[in-house]
């Protein structure tokens, strides 16, 4: 297993949001011991034109200026280069797939599947997915796909992939919920919403529809918004999936047809190094049968 990462993305935050950096240096921290076998890299600085391709100029310009975004996006100094940084990495990890079926993970923080082409918004600044599936493309991938299980649904990254040919988006999460959107479908996007507190067996039933859903479509990528919020002890979700789920999922990656990369999304509760460490050691093992 290959995973990007940067300390620096430690550098900015407070203990007082739930995306905090205590989440990735625990995180670190605990693979690192583990795993000493897995490969680190130090992903490189997004550049602008990278940005651009998901991202209008003003809001690459807002970045760079206060105040906050909202109350939970709030500006840092330096946030802008932090955000290229996690986009970067996706970045990154997206070559390793398509150059060489590298199994490769973005372990950076912030997030990024709220952002859409002109707000942050949601711990997100920069829609790291959206812009590694339009590099995806631009590198030569005619298919590229994209399957969210974060709790939260995707909206920034529908909202950008939506209605592109060539990419298809796939959501399952928590709804009534944060953001308050993934309710439609489209020809592009197709959303899984389930209710708070729905049955874990339900749950898995929609990740599954939903990962079939995406293999048919026959990509030639697979990138993967990873979100570990909805586990069942998460503080900012209410949603059931357990430590052996997340595995599960890894598994149906491991058996992908297609290369995969994956970011790291949402994810605040104190299993947060454990939940990855499942899901990393299912994906990296070779599929049974």
């Amino acid at each position: 297993m290959l995973l990007f990462h940067d300390p620096q993305c430690a550098d900015y935050g407070s203990a007082r949001q739930p995306e905090q950096p205590a989440r990735v240096v625990q995180a670190v921290a605990h693979l690192r011991a583990a795993h000493p076998e897995w490969s680190w890299q130090l992903p490189p600085l997004a550049d602008e034109a990278m940005l651009l391709l998901a991202h209008t100029p003003e809001l690459l310009a807002r970045l760079q200026t206060p105040p906050d975004f909202d109350e939970d996006t709030p500006f840092f100094p330096g946030i802008y280069d932090h955000a290229r940084r996690s986009v970067g990495a996706a970045l990154a990890a997206m070559e390793c797939a398509l150059t060489s079926r590298q199994k490769a993970f973005a372990l950076m923080r912030p997030p990024g599947h709220h952002a859409t082409a002109g707000q942050a918004m949601g711990f997100c600044y920069l829609n790291q997915i959206a812009v590694a599936a339009l590099a995806a493309q631009q590198r030569g991938a005619a298919r590229v796909a994209v399957w969210d299980f974060d709790a939260h649904h995707g909206n920034g990254t529908e909202a950008i992939l939506d209605g592109r040919p060539g990419f298809r988006f796939c959501s399952v999460h928590q709804f009534p919920g944060y953001p308050g959107t993934g309710t439609r479908n489209s020809s592009t996007c197709r959303n899984w919403a389930l209710p708070p507190h729905a049955p874990r067996a339900t749950h898995l039933e929609a990740l599954r529809a939903s990962w079939d859903h995406l293999l048919a479509f026959q990509p030639d990528l697979v990138l993967v918004s990873a979100g570990f919020d909805a586990f069942a002890g998460d503080p900012v979700a209410t949603l059931s999936l357990t430590r052996e789920d997340f595995a599960t999922l890894g598994r149906w990656l491991a058996a992908s047809p297609a290369p995969v990369a994956a970011v790291l999304e949402g994810g605040y509760s104190t299993e947060l190094p454990h939940l990855l460490d499942a899901f990393l050691c299912a994906w990296e093992a070779p599929p049974s049968g």
